[in-house]
């Protein structure tokens, strides 16, 4: 549930989380890709199903992805972009039809833009190029969707809902907002497909005449009552307001980690992994971004990331690799080991703890110890101003491996 806060009183960042729902096995990696000049542009793109047009420079990124395919659910760039994007449905037919996926959609928004709005254009313009469409899970279950998505900077925010090539964007301003697995754009539209409202007439789900709403048009939602059902959509919503003026980043945390709300997810669809970022409006202030790379945040440790030159490689949240053109393009229905070191040490120790209610309190204070170390550190920064590149460098890397040993100790003992 990819959501949005930026405090009216105080103006001084965005808070922006997300957190997929997935299926429950299925393996998030955090990953980092360096900027990048393509010289030889005859070349094409590969992403996860299709090739597409290369472009001359892409931007670094840091991603939190399936570690089957070649996109992201979530991520940012060195210019603090941010996007994250959930899956919809709605009156327009799914096309199965293989094309790029919401999620190649969001690293590719992040490679090629340097502003949010930027970003949507990319997006928009691929999403009318190349469409999307394709399985959005690996092995034999068979499971397509539109996208929306979540798109921000320093300085602004978008939510971005699709409706196969069809779209719309409304920019957010002040105030907190969040998007979840149902169109939520009504009647206040920024941006739109030239289009859109055309095809709504012609398919009968707008008259013409009302005011143009957008979920209303091309889902079954009745947005009257959106904002009053017990869906995740409105108990994200309600949980924003609710600390709406005073929102840090460690409410964020608290916020992905509920579970009565739905929000944190159990069952055959899991939260498989959890991000928040803090865009601070000063652009002399580094922009910070959490990553769990582990299911249930809950039970998960964020960890800090920021963007330095020569950043050391994310060895113990990258999953092994395997040729995607032998698993994605032939189908393989044997899905091949991908958990990281980081997954696999979390998993044992959960099992460990699992029927030990006194080894599982300890482990989770040691997690949340190192968790507000980690915080201290990051608003020392934010409050100082001074960034000791050097050891920023190999942040990430080094909160994973101090994880990994608390988990490693529990194993043991």
């Amino acid at each position: 549930m990819p959501t949005l806060a930026n405090p009216p009183s105080v103006h001084l960042s965005l808070r922006v989380v997300w957190r997929p729902d997935r299926l429950c096995d299925e393996v998030q990696e955090v990953v980092y890709f360096p900027a990048a000049v393509h010289n030889n542009l005859g070349e094409h793109l590969k992403c996860t199903y299709i090739e597409i047009d290369q472009v001359p420079e892409t931007y670094a990124v840091v991603l939190s992805r399936p570690a089957w395919l070649w996109g992201a659910e979530m991520g940012a760039n060195e210019h603090g972009v941010c996007i994250g994007n959930e899956a919809v449905w709605g009156r327009e037919e799914v096309c199965d039809e293989e094309a790029l996926l919401g999620m190649d959609l969001v690293r590719l928004g992040l490679e090629r833009a340097d502003t949010a709005e930027k970003a949507l254009n990319v997006i928009v313009d691929l999403l009318e190029k190349y469409g999307q469409g394709g399985n959005c899970t690996e092995g034999r279950m068979v499971f397509s969707y539109h996208n929306s998505f979540l798109i921000a900077d320093r300085n602004e925010a978008w939510i971005l809902e699709t409706a196969g090539k069809y779209w719309a964007a409304e920019k957010v301003q002040e105030g907190v907002r969040n998007i979840s697995n149902q169109l939520s754009i009504t009647t206040k539209i920024d941006r739109e497909h030239p289009d859109m409202r055309n095809y709504a007439k012609r398919k009968g789900w707008w008259d013409g005449k009302k005011e143009f709403d957008f979920a209303a048009a091309y889902s079954y939602l009745d947005t009257a009552k959106m904002m009053t059902s017990s869906g995740r959509y409105c108990e994200g919503y309600k949980l924003l307001k609710k600390h709406k003026g005073n929102i840090t980043f460690e409410t964020m945390m608290e916020i992905l980690r509920d579970k009565p709300s739905g929000i944190n997810m159990e069952g055959e669809f899991l939260t498989t992994a959890s991000m928040v970022s803090i865009l601070p409006q000063d652009s002399s202030l580094p922009c910070i971004h959490f990553f769990t790379g582990t299911p249930d945040p809950e039970r998960s440790v964020f960890k800090p990331f920021i963007f330095v030159p020569h950043i050391s490689q994310l060895l113990d949240t990258s999953s092994p690799t395997f040729e995607l053109e032998d698993l994605v393009k032939k189908k393989s229905h044997v899905k091949p080991d991908r958990r990281h070191p980081l997954y696999q040490k979390h998993q044992q120790a959960l099992e460990v703890v699992h029927n030990n209610e006194e080894k599982a309190k300890i482990m989770l204070d040691n997690m949340r110890k190192l968790e507000k170390e980690l915080f201290r550190e990051m608003e020392s920064i934010l409050q100082n101003k001074h960034l000791d590149v050097e050891k920023i460098v190999n942040l990430f890397p080094q909160c994973t491996k101090d994880e990994i040993q608390i988990y490693q100790s529990n194993v043991s003992s």
